[in-house]
């Protein structure tokens, strides 16, 4: 049982928040769920599952995912990880044609202020 931030925290659906992935180890709060609070600017609110198009979108824009970085304690990410992805970067991506499957019982809620909930549908996978 993976230990949550916010017990209350709640999916795009309106059930639990679910974790998105312990290994690795993801979310703003590093505890694998994709909570957010005051602090995360971000936004980290998008339980993905990567892909080689994402990664090498994100990379294109600044934002390396898929290189580790052990000074940080991050071994880099690969396709068929699942990590906690910014909402706003999630929905450029969708932009740009290289959006990612989304977990929707581990995304949340706070996700629907940029991203409408059939768009989440539409790249939704089994949890």
């Amino acid at each position: 049982m993976t230990t949550r931030y916010d017990e209350g925290a709640r999916n795009v659906l309106g059930g639990p928040l679910a974790s998105c992935s312990t290994s690795p180890m993801t979310g703003f709060y590093r505890n694998g769920c994709c909570e957010t609070g005051p602090h995360d600017l971000g936004i980290h609110t998008v339980c993905a599952v990567m892909t080689a198009e994402l990664l090498d979108y994100s990379r294109s824009v600044g934002n390396d995912l898929s290189t580790p970085a052990p000074q940080f304690g991050f071994s880099g990410l690969r396709p068929g990880d699942r990590w906690c992805l910014c909402a706003p970067r999630w929905k450029e991506a969708l932009d740009a044609g290289a959006a990612p499957r989304v977990v929707l019982e581990a995304t949340h809620e706070e996700t629907l202020a940029i991203v409408p909930l059939g768009v989440l549908k539409d790249y939704a996978v089994e949890a």
